[in-house]
């Protein structure tokens, strides 16, 4: 090409003046297409240093049906989630991910309990305050979600817990279009003792609340138990777990005993830690356990300071029940329980 332009140049110097300025000008178009050309060709070549739809810059770059809350096409949904559910980059190798794992249940079962539990492990980051997301705050879309979780590093697991979502229908659903490969741990505990738990704490706000034997029943001559009352419907477990194993096989959730989480709480620790594929970090030397209260308390190992017991509000004393009512509820719970043994591969002894 600039050999061709070279022999044009000097043919044109023997030209009439009004050809040499023609052919000047086509040179000069020529070269100008030229470079056009050229600059065409390289931008193209060169990604785009627009908003990559792997990485969004705002809850508007997420997939519709997540930011409204509507289930869509849950695979569709998962392939386009799993382009940007590793998060953003910050601080160098520290990235803000969605949860890998999550303790979905249940209430006053010892969830506070685990998750302190957890965070003694150094390859566990997890939020501290219940997100609630996937049941109250779902419309806020996943980039709130993400926002919430601490930073971690490659080879941590991201953790969160809302006891409330293994009871809230919609919430199986949700969590399989965010990752259907979320490891699921649920804290049981004999549900007779947990209405009571979750009575004895509402009780604590509320004071004036009726008995407890009063709400337990529908009509109390007749002993129809009022199986409505959300103090006892959580411990209808089967009921709930039916959803769920709609969405996620059975192991892929971990049943921790709420009582052997206070009475041998290095043993369910080290089911926990086998089930995340965590290295057992956390044994018997981090646990002192509290007369007292009645549960372990948390302490370094090596160390003289005072161990680290859960707040005024865990362990309270519970109201004295009628046996009869606490009896009638176990007859109540006995096909649950059974059924939920069954599905669990688990007897955790409550009958």
């Amino acid at each position: 090409m600039e050999y061709s332009l070279l022999c044009h140049a000097s043919h044109a110097a023997s030209l009439p003046p009004v050809r040499h300025k023609v052919l000047v000008l086509c040179i000069m178009l020529s070269l100008w297409a030229y470079t056009l050309y050229c600059c065409i060709g390289y931008c193209s070549s060169v990604p785009s240093l627009a908003a990559d739809p792997g990485e969004p810059t705002s809850p508007h770059a997420l997939p519709t049906e997540l930011l409204n809350g509507d289930g869509g096409d849950l695979d569709s949904s998962l392939s386009r989630v799993d382009e940007w559910e590793e998060g953003r980059t910050l601080n160098g190798s520290e990235t803000k991910k969605l949860p890998q794992a999550i303790i979905i249940g249940v209430k006053k079962g010892g969830t506070r309990a685990l998750l302190e539990f957890l965070r003694l492990h150094p390859d566990i980051r997890a939020v501290g305050a219940e997100p609630h997301f996937f049941d109250r705050n779902y419309e806020k879309g996943l980039e709130w979600y993400r926002d919430l979780m601490p930073k971690s590093l490659e080879g941590q697991i991201t953790m969160e817990k809302t006891p409330s979502y293994f009871v809230t229908k919609e919430v199986p659903g949700r969590i399989y279009a965010m990752s259907k490969d979320t490891k699921l741990i649920v804290v049981v505990r004999d549900p007779v003792t947990r209405a009571i738990s979750d009575y004895t704490q509402t009780r604590s706000k509320k004071p004036d609340i009726p008995s407890f034997e009063s709400l337990t029943f529908k009509n109390t001559t007749a002993g129809l138990i009022d199986s409505t009352w959300s103090a006892l419907q959580i411990g209808m477990y089967a009921r709930h777990l039916d959803r769920w194993l709609r969405y996620f096989p059975i192991n892929q959730m971990l049943f921790v005993s709420g009582e052997r989480l206070i009475s041998d709480p290095a043993g369910e620790m080290a089911r926990v830690q086998d089930f995340l594929g965590l290295r057992r970090v956390v044994t018997e030397k981090y646990f002192h356990f509290n007369p007292a209260k009645g549960f372990p308390c948390l302490k370094k190992p090596e160390s003289s300071s005072k161990p680290h017991c859960l707040g005024k509000t865990k362990g309270r004393t519970h109201p004295n029940i009628h046996p009869d009512v606490v009896q009638q509820l176990r007859d109540f719970y006995k096909p649950f329980n059974k059924k939920f043994y069954y599905m669990t591969g688990q007897d955790f002894g409550w009958d």
